[in-house]
């Protein structure tokens, strides 16, 4: 019956996509039918079932829905307006709108369009001389040139890289009580931002990903990637193991098959998938897959472990051996010294030293243990005045030897990521209602039978490791799995436009959206896969190519209110920037931005009243170094226990959990955050003074200098008139509440003001 209801619902509910009510209703039907009553255990009780039956009760009914067909080209639409078209995705939208009578919003101008493209790709606005450049450049392809070099630069991999990290639900802490700093987490970041740089093939950023440790390339670089499972928060004191492991492996089950595949396999943990036709089994199936990773620990330790090719560690681990035994070697000759040194007599340390130091470690009083190391560096300064020419010498030699063999043979770099223990993992067991302590029948890794009508062929371990997750990334990244690009292209289009063609991205099942424009969807996903070789730069050159892209934002009193979500593409959505790119374009825009790329995080500035809270607030937070702290905001510390106050405020992502979209606030402390707020009003001083440097006192030049720089454009003659009259009005007062200032600290003070009030303009923290 509550089955039955909550799909009527959803299906009159189709028409308000985005509407909060339906928002609400939706979360309250999924609660309602998530509660267990005696039937419903009943029926979905797994004893009851055989394995087989899982797979059986898919149908090809099943296999019909939208996502789950193959991806087919479909014929380019005809258009009445041939002059709008720059390419393919035109003709779908402009096809679609013409079918309504309606027109396409007007052509953004050429500046608004340079901040646009600078915004979207590298995440702060244009520079003067690049203003001016593009300006000039009157060819035909000059914006996509533009495009060229912003996808060239090391500041794309940047903004985008951290796009995929909402996905992963990436942070450097592990949450819960202690929230302890992952060790060399940060190395996954970068690998991230490497990966958009060089423009990795999606298809292999998969691999990397889900199986970069049994890819027969391995490298740093690939087990790195791994890091992926190891993102999630983690208990270092769960008080119940087992079960904690579990919720482990549901972590790294729900993130794969959401971000890869745009599903919700974990809702299958429990019981089959209450709307998608995903089964226990299939859960259990890839459980079965991540089942024989392993953390890296020591107790209750988190540690992190060296990355490289089994050909690099077993170098390392030979040259290990070889300077254990050198440092052996002068061990026992400074050992054999000391003693021998001792015996004679010739120490000036007392007499109880000597004794507690010729004394065997294990067989020492505590005594005596505090005693010796009381004096041992004294005793170490004794021995190194004394100890013989020769010794000395061999000693020498054989640290060179060391130093020698650590030349030849680097340190490997470090991460964190899981392992496999060896190729033959633990048998996996069905977890009835996903309790660690109820198990059901013995399950083998496999794929989703929905996709999968035949289970494929897995590959067979090596000497190392199962190498299922190696099977599951390959069946994964495979060229005709339908959802693999379809998701992908999806999630560009959502970063470039604000909302995807699919809404719910990350969720392509029966409770998720239905695009907007199918075909689209499908012609993208066969061009990414068959024309742009799963190159992401190429995808955006292409999406930004078009006149769909380089439409305004401007509101239609006609189709607004017919359209308010926009699902027809009638103009390009007006949406606020993320907290990153609101940040980094303050530092850009003042001259401060630091372009220091990768390596371990920095600290933002935490307000005092934000640590008082804590047990320990003199070392929970590193004091500001403003230098570091104006890197990239893709490389703060994202601390779970204590999200800096900007970011929280400015709806970063929750990571705790993969975000496909990122939640849009308005409430009044993101108002006193960037108007009253330490960062913001040190930017605006910052701001002030590079535009003293730059042109003077003049206050029309400022004025000028400061609308091009933030906004990409000159002000208006009333935004300028509004602007200068503020500015002498802001001088009076000031004189007359600081009597005693000089007129050039006056004058400055109110230069300052007026950059606060730019850099909290809706057109400086929104996309044209």
């Amino acid at each position: 019956m509550i089955l039955s209801l909550n799909h009527s619902v959803f299906e009159s509910c189709d028409n308000f996509r985005g509407k909060s009510q339906m928002r609400i209703q939706l979360g309250i039907l999924l609660l309602i039918a998530a509660i267990p009553n005696s039937s419903s255990l009943a029926n979905d009780e797994p004893k009851t079932r055989k394995l087989e039956e899982y797979d059986q009760s898919i149908t090809d009914d099943d296999r019909t829905h939208w996502s789950y067909l193959p991806v087919r080209r479909p014929k380019l639409p005809d258009v009445n307006n041939e002059s709008w078209i720059r390419n393919p995705i035109d003709r779908f939208v402009l096809s679609r709108l013409e079918k309504k009578g309606w027109k396409p919003a007007a052509k953004l101008s050429r500046r608004a369009l340079l901040r646009r493209a600078h915004l979207d790709l590298i995440g702060f606005p244009p520079e003067l001389d690049e203003q001016q450049q593009f300006v000039d450049d009157t060819s035909p392809n000059a914006f996509e040139r533009v495009v060229d070099s912003l996808l060239s630069r090391s500041n794309y991999g940047e903004r985008w890289g951290r796009h995929w990290l909402d996905l992963v639900r990436y942070a450097e802490t592990n949450g819960y009580e202690r929230d302890g700093e992952k060790p060399h987490v940060w190395r996954y970041r970068d690998y991230v931002i490497r990966a958009f740089n060089d423009d990795r093939r999606y298809d292999r950023f998969i691999l990397e990903q889900l199986a970069g440790d049994e890819l027969p390339d391995r490298s740093t670089q690939t087990v790195i990637g791994t890091g992926f499972y190891r993102l999630g928060p983690w208990d270092d004191e769960p008080a119940d193991p087992a079960q904690d492991r579990t919720d482990q492996l549901d972590d790294m089950i729900r993130t794969t098959s959401q971000t890869f595949l745009g599903l919700t396999l974990g809702c299958a943990r429990c019981h089959d998938h209450k709307f998608d036709a995903i089964t226990v089994h299939d859960y259990y199936r890839m459980y079965a897959v991540f089942d024989p990773l392993k953390r890296v620990q020591s107790g209750r330790g988190d540690l992190d472990a060296p990355a490289g090719s089994r050909q690099q560690l077993a170098a390392q681990a030979e040259r290990d051996q070889q300077i254990g035994k050198l440092n052996g070697q002068i061990a026992k000759l400074r050992n054999s010294f000391r003693t021998e040194f001792l015996k004679t007599g010739r120490s000036k340390l007392p007499g109880e030293f000597v004794t507690a130091f010729l004394t065997p470690a294990d067989k020492r009083s505590a005594e005596q243990t505090t005693l010796v190391a009381k004096h041992e560096a004294e005793f170490a300064k004794e021995v190194d005045a004394t100890i013989p020419q020769a010794t000395q010498t061999t000693i020498s030699n054989l640290h060179q030897q060391v130093g020698e063999l650590r030349r030849k043979t680097p340190d490997l770099p470090r991460g964190y990521f899981m392992q496999e223990e060896g190729p033959i993992p633990d048998t996996t067991y069905l977890l009835l209602r996903g309790r660690a302590t109820q198990r059901g029948p013995a399950v083998e890794p496999g794929m989703l039978a929905v996709l999968a009508k035949q289970q494929p062929n897995l590959l067979a371990a090596d000497e190392y490791t199962s190498r299922r997750r190696l099977s599951l990334a390959r069946w994964i990244a495979r060229r005709d799995n339908p959802l693999m690009p379809r998701v992908i292209v999806n999630r560009v289009w959502q970063y470039h436009f604000g909302q995807g063609l699919v809404r719910t991205s990350s969720d392509f099942g029966t409770l998720g959206s239905a695009p907007n424009y199918p075909e689209l969807l499908n012609w993208l996903a066969d061009w990414f896969i068959n024309e742009g070789g799963m190159s992401l730069k190429k995808l955006h050159r292409l999406v930004m190519s078009s006149s769909t892209y380089r439409m305004s934002n401007r509101w239609n009193d006609e189709y607004g209110p017919q359209d308010p979500d926009n699902e027809f593409l009638w103009r390009f959505p007006y949406r606020r920037l993320e907290v990153e790119a609101i940040r980094d374009s303050m530092l850009a825009v003042s001259g401060q931005l630091n372009h220091k790329m990768y390596g371990p995080p920095t600290y933002l500035s935490v307000p005092k009243e934000a640590l008082e809270g804590h047990s320990d607030p003199d070392k929970i937070w590193k004091p500001l170094n403003e230098t570091e702290a104006s890197r990239r905001t893709v490389y703060a510390l994202v601390k779970r226990s204590l999200v800096v106050p900007m970011l929280e405020v400015l709806d970063l992502c929750d990571t705790t959990q993969p975000t496909e979209i990122r939640n849009v606030t308005s409430v009044a402390p993101q108002a006193l955050t960037l108007f009253n707020g330490e960062f913001a009003n040190r930017q605006a001083r910052h701001f002030a003074n590079r535009l003293e440097r730059e042109v003077g006192d003049d206050t029309a030049k400022q004025i000028e200098r400061a609308w091009l720089l933030a906004l990409c454009r000159r002000p208006s003659k009333t935004e300028l008139a509004a602007m200068q009259e503020y500015m002498q009005a802001e001088l009076r007062k000031h004189r007359q509440e600081s009597t005693k200032t000089s007129d050039k600290n006056a004058r400055h003070h109110t230069l300052v003001q007026l950059c606060r009030i730019i850099l909290n303009l809706n057109e400086f923290v929104y996309h044209n």
